[in-house]
């Protein structure tokens, strides 16, 4: 379970002024959500309650999170959570990679929309996070760059069209970029 703390004030921002200097944390590494907000009246001062929940909260959670699923699947793992950008990658190390890969990464992709949903449903919110077997979306990434530049390449010197084989989403945007 994620520590969710409840924090009030006269305004959202006395609110979250008073989430920062308690939790001594800067705003940005917090995930703040507006739970209750009582417009003032002639003799009622009007209050605002808020929800805080630290990132890094978060990222323990999802590591927690994963290496239980797994544990109860059956396999023995070590997770390591590495932070790019502010998007924490959670590289799981196993002695079945293969099996928690799946075939063309449809394990992992299960995997992966198990953590979203669970988070989603924790913190109410989409939270942006990669999880990766051994290094297999890394390696897998520089393959379809190191594809599309040999065929962006053939595409200019014979001018030809050329059809690459169906993509996920995920793929397609490291086509186009």
């Amino acid at each position: 379970m994620l520590v969710k703390n409840k924090y009030v004030g006269k305004t959202k921002e006395e609110a979250i002024q008073n989430a920062i200097e308690n939790l001594q944390e800067l705003e940005e590494n917090l995930i703040i959500k507006l739970k209750e907000e009582q417009k003032g009246g002639l003799f009622k001062s009007s209050k605002v309650e808020i929800e805080v929940i630290e990132k890094r909260d978060v990222v323990k959670y999802i590591k927690d999170f994963i290496i239980t699923t797994l544990k109860n699947a059956g396999y023995t793992v070590n997770v390591e959570v590495k932070t790019k950008e502010e998007v924490p990658t959670y590289t799981i190390f196993s002695d079945n990679d293969s099996l928690l890969i799946g075939k063309n990464g449809k394990n992992l992709n299960a995997l992966s929309l198990i953590v979203k949903e669970n988070i989603i449903k924790e913190i109410g919110e989409p939270y942006k996070f990669v999880i990766d077997v051994n290094d297999y979306k890394e390696k897998n990434d520089q393959r379809i760059e190191r594809l599309a530049r040999k065929l962006a390449r053939e595409v200019k010197l014979t001018k030809d069209e050329v059809k690459l084989d169906p993509m996920n989403s995920y793929e397609r945007r490291i086509i186009h970029n």
